[in-house]
């Protein structure tokens, strides 16, 4: 696709494929708040033969190029167990970047569009990077400092660009903050003593020793709490093994609380070291001194990010999920983390929201997914 002096190319080269992936740091050059990716990962995350989630989906990248120089990208995806679990035909766009130009942007959209038409799709949905069980969705609020690990950053003015190519919000996604200064109020820790002495529940950290065993634990919970949550996709074997392989890099056993009911699992509560506080300062290597840094900077981290927290359905309203916060918050503030987040949440999830808020949290950062019809093939 030519326009005046900008051009729009499917990258399929290596070469293609390393601007594809460098190309942020032109974007976000001189924005503080910006946490470069590690480039190994970002070649991991986009690899059929590294990452499971491409045995059951298909993806075209596509590049912008205006006078010459990278100006944005784009990438085109087909879910198909999306599509299988929900009875939709939707396609993703995901990965996306551009100079603040509805040139680029628009011819960017418009091409991952084409794409996913060609694959029979009727909506185009994002971003998604590259799906659900990733990080989605735009940063909408809560530009004033970097984000946290495994949530998405972006310039302002990916709004506007979504906007100009007639793409309408679909979704909000919430974070919400807390910190040891606040306290958990009363109220929540006097929930979680009654639980405990009401409802014959264990919680216990998981044990690393068995975690084969423990992963299958999580991906019952995971898979069965979440499985009614909108755009919800439950993770096969390999994606939960292949996400479990990454937190167990930086996996602190006692802030991964399992509930268990007469034996039997009953809910999972994932929380994680902030590693975006040291990600900020590397530039997307690990090599020669990024894993000096990153060790270094690990002890400095203080902050947490709840990633999951899910109960099965016929152990729910128990106070399961009050006993994980407050254990969370107690274990975490004794490790030296002052800090955490819980998210995503869904905008209209209002049992959870309203839970967070009863402990102290606040809404701090808004996220939004777009969405638009897909014409037709010709």
């Amino acid at each position: 696709m030519t326009a005046s002096n900008l051009t729009v190319r499917q990258a399929a080269a290596r070469a293609d494929m390393k601007t594809f992936i460098k190309l942020p740091w032109r974007i976000y050059r001189g924005d503080p708040a910006w946490v470069p990716p590690l480039i190994g990962e970002m070649k991991e995350l986009l690899s059929p033969k590294k990452n499971p989630f491409w045995q059951h989906a298909e993806a075209a990248y596509f590049l912008a190029f205006k006078n010459g120089e990278p100006a944005g990208r784009i990438a085109a995806i087909v879910n198909h167990r999306h599509n299988e679990f929900h009875k939709e035909k939707c396609g993703f766009f995901g990965f996306f970047e551009s100079t603040d130009d509805t040139e680029v942007s628009g011819a960017l959209y418009a091409s991952a569009e084409k794409w996913l038409a060609g694959k029979g799709m009727e909506l185009m949905r994002g971003p998604a990077n590259p799906s659900s069980n990733d990080d989605w969705g735009f940063l909408l609020e809560g530009y004033n400092e970097p984000p946290t690990v495994m949530m998405p950053y972006n310039p302002a003015y990916y709004h506007d660009l979504a906007r100009a190519a007639n793409l309408a919000k679909v979704k909000d996604l919430y974070s919400f903050f807390m910190e040891e200064a606040t306290g958990i109020p009363e109220k929540a820790v006097r929930v979680a003593e009654i639980a405990r002495r009401k409802t014959n529940v264990k919680i216990r950290p998981i044990n690393m020793k068995n975690i084969h065993n423990e992963v299958k634990i999580i991906k019952q919970v995971y898979n069965s709490a979440w499985e009614l949550n909108w755009g919800f996709v439950p993770m096969t074997d390999s994606e939960i093994e292949h996400l479990a392989a990454d937190l167990k890099k930086i996996a602190i056993p006692d802030l991964i609380l399992m509930a268990e009911v007469d034996g039997k699992p009953a809910g999972v509560s994932i929380a994680i070291p902030d590693i975006n506080q040291v990600l900020h300062k590397m530039n997307g290597r690990l090599f020669p001194f990024g894993w000096l840094k990153f060790l270094l900077g690990f002890r400095k981290i203080n902050r947490v990010r709840v990633i999951i927290t899910g109960v099965i359905k016929e152990y729910r309203k128990r106070g399961i999920d009050a006993i994980f916060y407050v254990d969370t918050f107690n274990k975490g503030t004794k490790m030296g983390f002052n800090e955490g987040e819980f998210g995503w949440t869904l905008e209209d999830n209002d049992i959870i929201n309203r839970s967070l808020e009863m402990l102290g949290a606040r809404l701090y950062r808004r996220y939004r997914l777009y969405e638009k019809q897909i014409a037709p093939a010709k």
